[in-house]
């Protein structure tokens, strides 16, 4: 009979049908779990010898070949995955493993810098050759002996082109797709790196959030992704919206990944200013620091953005549940300053564009190096402007600079009010962290009026704060997830992290995606 199921199992790969995440790198032989086990698993079976980091990436690259021609997350494999793979495997054996993530199969959304492999922030105007250096957060992966098994798709330009964007569709890339119903919308721009990890992809991802990108794709696809506060994370070598709101963060299935993703990842950068404000006693491991009782003697604010959607308030309500039964005080609160915040918001981030792109392509070498240029490619080029424009290149091109009295009034106002949003919410209630819906059921993918499914978000406030945002899969909307965020104070990625794991604990709803092609 077991015969009998590898061949069927085999026939399935072959002729491209998904199949379930463990029984792809089961065949033949014990099976691997690859949608289930977390890192701290995998590494245990890599210390007894029942597993390799070179059998687990090969699964990995065979699954992103098979599966992946549904969703289409992955832009680029990296031909040095499997060496870098036995890399890790000889350092296990001679004794000198460099931590939690030596041997780990990880993702790059492709607006980060690797030395290796090109770097387009989905645009065909950056096919060209790799960056001279990887991203900063690259050789902080690389040290930590990851395995780069290669770039996701995103939406071009992190989703700042157009202001009918389609999320998940770049000119590169074209659309990725939701991997529980392949016509809905992965959602933000990091949607390769969320759809790349909901379909045991590779073991994490890395994605980067201006407002809403590691988040709301993450809730989406039923993973969980985490926005750190900003400056925890390095910047350099990552193709810039703002300085003052962008940072980049791990995704994947469950919190003790990312905590571990996170560990490696945060460090002070001399080339990033924003770094050298990150606290001395900023813990070092964060997954030594989750516990299932976390929510005990918690008080948490649960911000509920009802009547948007009956499935989401379904999910808040038992989550709130869930939050108390654990030991938590949960009590209601609004989040103040949101219309002056987001009025603020746009123009400032248009001028910041304006400054920050220009000096990333500086250091790209045959590419467009001005947003005019820029400009001028898409408009030559037969598939940039396909699905939709380029409004805001447009608009950036006029855009003030950052000395102009009224832009400077737009960032002061919408980053103090932000701040002051959760602080003060939290001083007020005396609160640990804030909840809310990250997002809604995701919508069908259409071009040419942008993501106008979009129901809501709970992004804002920590992102244009810089503070630390966490989503955890809360439950389903008929097939399609919805994410619980938690969100707290600025340096507080530890609390959240806690708070997020023992909430995951609680309420262990994540389920492996079914590739349904419709509802």
């Amino acid at each position: 009979m077991s015969r009998l199921i590898s061949v069927l199992l085999l026939l399935a790969v072959a002729l491209g049908v998904p199949v379930p995440a463990g029984a792809v790198a089961g065949v033949g032989r014990p099976a691997l779990d690859l949608d289930g086990m977390t890192i701290p698993e995998l590494q245990a079976l890599m210390d007894r010898g029942r597993l390799s980091s070179v059998r687990l990436t090969r699964a990995y690259l065979d699954r992103i070949r098979t599966v992946d021609r549904k969703v289409h997350a992955v832009l680029a494999l990296d031909p040095t995955a499997l060496a870098q793979a036995a890399a890790s495997d000889l350092r296990r054996r001679t004794g000198h493993t460099r931590g939690p993530l030596d041997g780990i199969p990880i993702l790059l959304k492709d607006n980060i810098d690797t030395r290796r492999l090109t770097t387009t922030a989905g645009s065909r105007a950056l096919l060209a050759a790799p960056p001279r250096a990887d991203a900063t957060l690259v050789r902080r992966l690389r040290a930590a002996g990851a395995v780069i098994l290669g770039k996701a798709n995103l939406s071009e330009w992190a989703n700042f082109r157009s202001t009918n964007a389609t999320s998940g569709w770049s000119g590169v890339g074209l659309q990725t797709n939701n991997p529980y119903v392949l016509d809905r919308n992965p959602c933000g721009s990091s949607s390769g790196s969320g759809a790349g990890v909901a379909a045991a992809l590779a073991q994490v991802a890395i994605g980067t959030e201006t407002d809403g990108s590691i988040v709301c794709p993450a809730g989406a696809t039923g993973v969980v992704g985490h926005k750190p506060t900003l400056g925890l994370v390095s910047r350099t070598g990552i193709a810039p919206i703002s300085a003052e709101q962008d940072t980049a963060g791990p995704m994947a299935r469950n919190v003790v990944d990312v905590a571990i993703t996170l560990s490696v990842l945060q460090g002070r950068d001399p080339a990033d200013p924003a770094t050298s404000a990150s606290p001395d006693d900023q813990p070092s491991d964060y997954a030594r620091l989750l516990r299932p009782g976390a929510l005990r003697g918690a008080r948490i604010g649960v911000w509920r953005q009802a009547g948007a959607d009956p499935d989401v308030d379904r999910i808040v309500s038992r989550s709130v549940a869930t939050l108390r039964s654990r030991g938590a005080t949960v009590v209601e609160v609004e989040i103040p300053y949101r219309e002056e915040v987001n009025a603020a918001e746009f123009p400032a981030l248009l001028t910041e564009f304006a400054r920050d792109l220009p000096a990333y392509l500086a250091g790209r070498p045959g590419v467009p190096h001005t947003i005019a240029e820029l400009v001028e490619f898409n408009r030559r080029d037969p598939v940039e402007l396909s699905r939709f424009g380029q409004e805001l290149f447009e608009q950036a091109l006029t855009a003030p600079g950052t000395d102009d009295p009224t832009y400077q009034r737009q960032r002061a106002t919408a980053t103090s009010l932000a701040r002051r949003s959760i602080d003060e919410t939290m001083a007020a209630h005396d609160l640990d962290a804030i909840v809310s819906p990250t997002n809604g059921p995701a919508w069908r993918t259409t071009y040419g009026s942008g993501d106008e499914g979009f129901l809501l978000s709970s992004s804002g406030p920590a992102a244009v704060s810089g503070y630390p945002n966490i989503t955890v899969p809360a439950g389903y909307a008929g097939e399609l997830p919805i994410g619980l965020s938690f969100f707290s104070a600025r340096w507080a990625d530890a609390t959240v992290l806690a708070l997020a794991a023992a909430y995951e604990s609680a309420n262990p709803v994540r389920r492996p995606p079914r590739f349904l092609p419709t509802t």
